[in-house]
């Protein structure tokens, strides 16, 4: 993997997200990253305190890189990659835009092009992310190892179907969102009741950290690993019932629903 090179069109958040986690798994050299952005100073200061390359424009990216990652926003693809299709053609072209599939591609970019679309959310930033992939793509296989070597140290690459890459993306990417909503009002409940507000914190986000591990690491169904730690007429199971009457399951349930538009 040494000096291959990934270049992102589009440095917003998502992408920076990506690039901060690549650089603290050290899965990418930081000379062997590049970016361009619309506001060209904006991205010179996020360069620099990365150690990774401004460029001028798109075409610039694609030209001095292997691998490159579209991180543009959906109604700006077309525009922004029209331009550099020929370029692109001998490139591998990952997306992290959401809502442009595997069949939009097929239309933005040259007839052989090589592509992947994904949805990565934003705890990859730390290497602990999730980077959902559409299974239907164009990637060589080399260009795919390339790929998954390099991003699965900033998370768990999934692929999915294409008509699963809505949901899946939703789980995961508007999920971070949710888990946080949850660590801050447990958080304020520790507060409440006596512990420091940094102490909450961590112990809150400590506990979503282990008890996602755990359940990666054993398989278990959540329900189980719930009953695990609710004895007969203990303090657990009051907590539980207590989040049943406030409607916490259907509530998650809603808000996936209002997502997705059901």
């Amino acid at each position: 993997m040494e000096n291959y090179k990934i270049g992102f069109i589009g440095f917003g958040n998502m992408a920076q997200a990506l690039a901060d986690g690549l650089l603290l798994k050290k899965a990418v050299a930081p000379q062997d990253l590049y970016a361009c952005a619309k506001d060209y100073e904006k991205l010179r200061q996020n360069c620099a305190q990365r150690g990774i390359n401004p460029c001028r424009d798109a075409q610039e990216v694609a030209q001095e890189t292997d691998m490159v990652i579209i991180a543009v926003k959906p109604h700006l693809v077309a525009e922004v990659l029209s331009p550099i299709r020929e370029v692109l053609h001998e490139r591998a072209v990952v997306s992290v835009a959401a809502g442009y599939p595997f069949e939009r591609y097929e239309e933005v970019l040259l007839p052989g092009t090589r592509h992947l679309s994904t949805i990565p959310n934003t705890p990859v930033s730390v290497g602990e992310g999730i980077i959902v992939c559409e299974r239907r793509h164009s990637l060589s296989g080399e260009d795919y190892r390339h790929f998954e070597r390099i991003f699965s140290q900033v998370g768990l690459v999934q692929p999915v179907e294409t008509s699963q890459l809505g949901v899946a993306g939703t789980v995961s990417g508007c999920g971070p969102a949710f888990a946080s909503m949850f660590l801050e009002a447990l958080a304020d409940a520790g507060v409440k009741h006596g512990l420091p507000r940094a102490l909450s914190y961590r112990l809150a986000s400590q506990m979503i950290v282990g008890t996602g591990a755990l359940q990666l690491q054993s398989g278990a169904h959540p329900g189980a690993m719930k009953d695990a730690v609710c004895s007969p007429g203990g303090t657990t199971i009051k907590g539980v019932a207590a989040l049943e009457r406030g409607g916490l399951r259907a509530a998650v349930l809603d808000a996936i629903d209002a997502i997705e538009g059901k």
